[in-house]
């Protein structure tokens, strides 16, 4: 393995570094300081904990790219927050939502569809030899897999590398205009949620039912809130812990069972292990919300998962080194235009059809950021929202393969014409 050039290399130093920088961002996000409370008024939170680790990676202080933390956070505390936070969903007030969330998941699914093709079309106005070529280094068989990665998720861009075979170095550098674009955008979506209001004005949205989920939940939260014992909360440990190690030992059967008797289904992410560990966690976690241990919700159970998915949101932010853009500045650029018609989109089928804002920002981060970043957003609204991004992300990582395919079609014709 390539020996490290960072400052810090050691995960344990590295997790500590990201914990201090969230135990500041949380203490100074909660002072009554009039210049914290202008500063938090504007620049959200959640927003810091992704950029701040990401300066770490750009400044060379740690080694991201190396680091096991992002699998880590990923594969161990994302299924077991995932299971605590839905808890205490109730599934009846989500499906009071009706068709609004699904109709903006499929908007920006076709944002990110069109948008491939459209960016490249554009881009060869004023740049024909960026987004030209042929073979493994032509730039659309690497967008192929940034468009995997933006309707489903990692196992669909894997997917897209296989089919299509992009360059060792081109699916790199994909990988990293993926990440950085992405996060731009939900830096802009994290921002809109302090103006929601102005937002869903312009919408002429209805908010009733997203507004009654949330005062329920909070509701039913408050009724069952009590000061927690150190059993509860190891109690509440053994529960995420506990399904996200059955989601594992499933997942570990099911998928290799499915790519050994049906590989066929490997185009709906059947065959991907982390597809049913997302899938899995997450129906445990609806299975005991109608159980006695919905009760946990009382003595913090969504506290905790809320905990476990701030620690994922730092090792993504980690991931991010904003030096890239300077080192493929066309390429990011192609990125841009792409994801500007994916907002685009979102944006006009908002309007026709009245979508609160919080449906456009969940059926948004639901394909571009999937199950790792779409609870994480959803909760950002309200910690009772969570489920409603991870059922869509679920829905994202079955079409994630078709929706690419068919991108990566329209991708080549373009650039061949």
């Amino acid at each position: 393995m390539e020996e490290s050039q960072a400052l810090f290399a050691n995960d344990a130093v590295i997790l500590g570094l990201l914990m201090i920088i969230l135990a500041v961002i949380f203490k100074t996000s909660s002072s009554d300081h009039p210049g914290l409370k202008r500063f938090y008024g504007v620049v959200p939170m959640l927003l810091l904990c992704y950029f701040v680790p990401s300066l770490l990676t750009t400044f060379n202080i740690v080694d991201g790219e190396h680091s096991n933390l992002y699998f880590v956070a990923s594969r161990y505390l994302l299924p077991a927050c995932l299971v605590l936070l839905t808890l205490s969903v109730d599934l009846r007030e989500i499906a009071r939502l009706g068709w609004k969330p699904i109709a903006m998941f499929l908007a920006g699914t076709v944002g990110v569809i069109a948008g491939g093709p459209v960016a490249i079309l554009i881009t060869s106005m004023f740049a024909p030899d960026l987004v030209g070529g042929a073979g493994p280094e032509a730039v659309w068989r690497g967008m192929t897999t940034v468009a995997g990665s933006w309707i489903g998720g990692g196992a669909n861009q894997a997917a897209m590398y296989e089919i299509f075979g992009p360059s060792d170095q081109l699916y790199s550098v994909m990988i990293t205009v993926d990440v950085i674009v992405a996060e731009i955008w939900m830096a802009f979506l994290l921002i809109g949620i302090g103006r929601q209001k102005q937002i869903n004005k312009f919408f002429r949205a209805d908010t009733s039912a997203v507004d009654h989920l949330r005062d329920k939940m909070e509701t039913f939260s408050k009724s069952i809130t009590r000061v927690p014992t150190t059993a509860d909360l190891m109690i509440i440990l053994g529960i995420g812990f506990g399904a996200t190690a059955l989601a594992h030992g499933l997942a570990d059967i099911i998928a290799p069972f499915i790519q050994a008797n049906a590989p066929g289904l490997q185009k709906f992410s059947l065959t991907s292990g982390f597809f049913w560990l997302i899938v899995l966690s997450t129906t445990i976690g609806v299975i005991l919300s109608f159980t006695k241990v919905r009760a946990y919700e009382g003595a913090g159970a969504s506290k905790i998962g809320t905990i476990f998915i701030f620690v994922l949101v730092a090792t993504i932010g980690m991931k991010m080194d904003i030096k890239a853009i300077a080192q493929y500045p066309g390429l990011f650029v192609v990125g841009a235009i792409w994801m500007l018609i994916h907002v685009f989109v979102l944006i006009a089928v908002g309007y026709m059809i009245k979508a609160p804002y919080f449906f456009l920002a969940i059926g948004s981060k639901a394909n571009i950021g999937g199950a790792a970043s779409a609870p994480v957003l959803a909760a950002a609204f309200h910690p009772a929202l969570a489920p409603v991004g991870v059922l869509l992300a679920v829905l994202g990582y079955v079409l994630g393969t078709y929706g690419a395919w068919l991108c990566g079609l329209l991708m080549q014709a373009i650039a061949a014409g």
